[in-house]
């Protein structure tokens, strides 16, 4: 007897067709364009065109401006990702107490920078940001601190970068936090207060294990954009001073899009790509034990 097919893959079917037809094949496409030397002259002329094999690969683990731009992208992550987090969390736990007022008021503040549009913001935060009228000199010069070129400075470049990446970006993971915070039954709360727990042991042994999942998918969600950092060094300062704010997409945006080395930028998409991969897979493997809402 002939079986009949499952009508469940007709409705899946355009679905799948779409995202192999515009995420798996240009993936693929671009797989095999890092082992080439594609570049303006394959623009105009694919027999331009060369195999190269592994070349893009060695060539770019033996630049010192790729190692450059990794070791910002990592300070980026690795100081940048923590805080955001804290300070998500504790904007969450702000806006979900029990005594705030306002609560939607207060969130939609918070969110506004994500969904406010980065040249405006950038228009702003260089305004904070100057090295003579800007408002963040004039409050440090009431406490005697001398002027900073904050985009200028190579030591302060990468730091004012990720305070404003902080500010634009932890609205998101605050309403992520929000959402695992009402999802926590009341009950054990209670619970925790019969049982003689104050404020910060509820928070301790309740609101922190309960919130384990949601803050590992806060904290790679976070990696993965950190690692992605391009829009704010690219509007600020192009990547200076000194390459001292230029990060690894930045770096392959600048070889793709500006000298066409497109073979090469691809290959230091994949590069990335495998970076991502093992630090998802270590954040993965230490997680923190703890269990959902139920």
């Amino acid at each position: 007897m002939r079986r009949r097919a499952n009508p469940a893959w007709l409705f899946v079917a355009p679905a799948l067709a779409a995202i192999a037809l515009f995420l798996f094949v240009p993936v693929f496409a671009s797989l095999l364009l890092s082992f080439t030397d594609f570049d303006i002259y394959a623009v105009a002329a694919l027999r331009n065109l060369r195999f190269v094999g592994f070349a893009n690969y060695q060539t770019l683990l033996a630049e010192p401006l790729f190692w450059q731009a990794l070791r910002n992208t990592l300070y980026f992550v690795a100081v940048g990702g923590p805080l955001s987090v804290a300070a998500s969390l504790a904007a969450a736990l702000l806006v979900n107490a029990r005594l705030a007022r306002c609560r939607p008021l207060f969130r939609t503040a918070f969110f506004l920078p994500v969904v406010t549009t980065l040249v405006a913001i950038a228009v702003v935060w260089r305004y904070l940001y100057h090295p003579r009228i800007g408002l963040i000199n004039q409050l440090l010069a009431g406490f005697g601190v001398a002027p900073i070129d904050w985009l200028g400075d190579p030591h302060w470049a990468m730091p004012a970068i990720l305070l404003m990446s902080i500010w634009k970006n932890f609205g998101f993971n605050m309403i992520i936090f929000v959402a695992g915070l009402q999802a926590i039954p009341e009950r054990l709360y209670e619970a925790a207060s019969l049982d003689g727990a104050g404020p910060w042991r509820q928070f301790r042994y309740v609101t922190l294990p309960m919130l384990a999942p949601t803050a590992l998918f806060v904290a790679v969600m976070t990696m993965i954009g950190g690692f992605q950092l391009f829009a704010e060094p690219y509007v600020m300062t192009q990547g200076g001073p000194s390459n001292h704010t230029l990060s690894v997409v930045l770096l392959m945006f600048q070889e793709g899009f500006r000298y066409w080395n497109m073979g090469y930028a691809a290959a230091i998409a994949f590069v990335l790509f495998a970076i991502l991969l093992a630090g998802t897979a270590l954040q993965l493997k230490l997680r923190p034990l703890g269990g959902g809402p139920t």
